[in-house]
């Protein structure tokens, strides 16, 4: 007998099974549907960007978003030296879906353009912003955050400044290697390190011999991570006559010719894959001097405050992205007779991931709202910014990875499965405590903070004691951390820089999350009633109401 379409419809399906207790996909989804995001965005005087940013929160989870941020990053960016003729063109060619990243990143104001913006809490909504779209993918985040750092940098410089500053703070993404002046927008990227010093850029040898034109210079030397080369200009340090320079470096020059930017290989990294870092050779190339000759650390050293906020920022949403992929996973798995979720095991771990997670977002936007009023002229905001950003960028950083692994734990097998996306979030987090000066980079510079720039202890000491009196165990810790103080050196950096980001994070909490939140996060952070690992939550922990607040659109 011929079977029937319906026999034959039948009989095409599953061989052996079918598939159950699996998770739907997660996109569509609502990327701002975080709590403790919008407090924050209110709080720190950006509640103007709501609007906009539930937008952005939407796209940012929609399919076509998350599907862009995934082919992105399989398709690797490829370095192209040579042009079919034989000719050097040192240019890295992307597959589509990272343009569709970067041209929505620059329109929604996540590069520079809140240096144009005459508004209060600009910075703190840009901040807000990459919360969000970080959702997607951290790659592109890298060539957005140097176009937004470089602004006061080059302001250094005001002629230059003048120039290029309209074009970098453009919301126009403007991809391709052609004069910038032509240009409606324009990209920043930085050449700091070298091979032989890394965080120790004074041991630089690149050279820059002055030529007769006044403030214009010719480079040799080699870089050795040089990211997002498709960008239109750099920041680079050189060993001027002078000493250690600033200088802007633009791969086109002003009469359409290309600038001697070599591209050696694009580095084979950990994570952000999606992104090209590189190793670009100077010989001849010609820069602009930025700020004076022998103060390019100073020079730069805006640049580098700005893009610490940031990795604290991309540790923020690369934790938020993570926790919410694990509880979207746990609702609708079930295990031993229920769902994960209700598993008072499982509930616990999620509640320390969401403590962990909220105590990063709102150390993010407070630090975003310390910018943002430092940059209004803000003395106080100024000092505390300097030293709780290196704080920040310290302590937020290093959480990232022990925080994506028992995230990706709480998927078991299908969480170790490149499908899942999980495993790109594991690789990206040490690359946020590496960026912008490795762990202790940072905590020497908190030290050096301390000792050698009046106000910035006063100015820690000054937020935290907004919070006197509220928790017993808060105040026991900023009084150890007072005593701890005069004995700080560089054996106890580590230790000192912990105990700061804990006490500041217990104290934002404290003053501005729910009881339940708050409580649990100094019993544990503070109080030592905690193990070494996520999922030790003391009995009387709240779990329900933070596993609640933290997982969008409730429990």
């Amino acid at each position: 007998m011929v079977p029937t379409s319906e026999e034959q419809r039948v009989n095409t399906g599953p061989a052996t099974h079918e598939v159950t207790n699996q998770a739907p996909p997660l996109a569509p989804y609502d990327a701002s549907d975080d709590t403790a995001l919008l407090e924050g965005l209110r709080r720190e005087g950006a509640g103007w960007a709501e609007e906009e940013l539930r937008r952005l929160g939407r796209q940012a989870g929609s399919v076509q978003a998350q599907e862009w941020a995934e082919l992105a990053n399989r398709h690797e960016p490829e370095l192209r030296t040579h042009d079919r003729y034989g000719n050097r063109v040192d240019e890295v060619e992307f597959h589509p879906s990272w343009h569709h990243l970067m041209r929505t990143a620059i329109a929604e104001g996540l590069a520079a353009s809140p240096w144009a913006e005459d508004r209060p809490g600009a910075h703190v909504a840009r901040s807000a912003g990459g919360l969000v779209w970080g959702h997607t993918e951290a790659g592109h985040g890298c060539p957005t955050s140097m176009t937004y750092a470089a602004v006061p940098a080059l302001r250094r410089q005001p002629e230059l400044a003048k120039v290029y500053e309209p074009l970098l703070t453009s919301r126009e993404y403007e991809p391709g290697l052609r004069v910038p002046s032509e240009k409606r927008g324009l990209l920043a990227g930085m050449g700091m390190t070298e091979k032989q010093g890394g965080s120790d850029v004074r041991t630089n040898t690149t050279t820059a011999a002055p030529t007769a034109e006044p403030g214009v210079y010719t480079l040799r030397g080699h870089k050795w991570f040089t990211s997002a080369p498709m960008c239109d200009v750099f920041l680079v340090l050189a060993q001027a006559p002078g000493g250690l320079s600033c200088f802007l470096v633009p791969r086109v020059l002003p009469d359409g010719t290309r600038n001697t930017f070599r591209i050696q290989r694009l580095k084979d990294k950990l994570g952000n894959r999606s992104n090209a870092s590189s190793e670009p050779e100077f010989d001849g190339t010609v820069a602009w001097l930025v700020g004076p000759e022998g103060q390019g650390v100073k020079t730069i050293i805006e640049m580098v405050n700005c893009t610490r906020l940031d990795c604290v920022m991309m540790s923020a949403a690369l934790m938020r992205k993570s926790l919410v992929e694990a509880g979207h996973h746990v609702r609708h798995r079930g295990a031993f007779g229920a769902r994960l979720v209700d598993q008072p095991a499982m509930r616990n771990v999620l509640a320390d991931l969401a403590l962990e997670s909220e105590a990063a977002t709102t150390l993010t936007l407070r630090l975003a709202g310390a910018a943002d009023r430092a940059i209004r002229g803000d003395a106080g905001e100024s000092a505390f910014r300097r030293i709780a950003t290196a704080v920040g960028k310290y302590w937020v950083t290093k959480r990232g990875p022990a925080f994506t692994a028992e995230a990706l734990e709480c998927l078991g097998g299908n969480g170790y499965v490149e499908d899942s996306g999980m495993p790109r979030h594991y690789r990206e987090a040490p690359l946020l405590s590496i960026w912008e000066g490795s762990g202790n980079v940072n905590a020497l510079d908190v030290l050096r903070a301390l000792s050698r720039e009046p106000g910035t202890a006063e100015a820690l000491f000054a937020e935290l004691a907004l919070a006197r009196g509220a928790d017993a165990r808060l105040d026991a810790a900023v009084t150890r951390l007072k005593n701890r103080l005069p004995e700080a050196s560089q054996t106890t950096a580590r230790r000192l820089v912990e105990q700061t980001a804990l006490t500041l994070q217990a104290s934002l909490l404290v003053r501005h999350a729910p009881p339940a939140v708050a409580d649990a996060f100094c019993a544990t952070r503070l109080g030592g009633d905690w193990g070494y690992a996520f999922g030790t939550l003391p009995e009387a922990a709240d779990l329900d109401t933070i596993v609640e607040r933290a997982l969008p659109g409730g429990d």
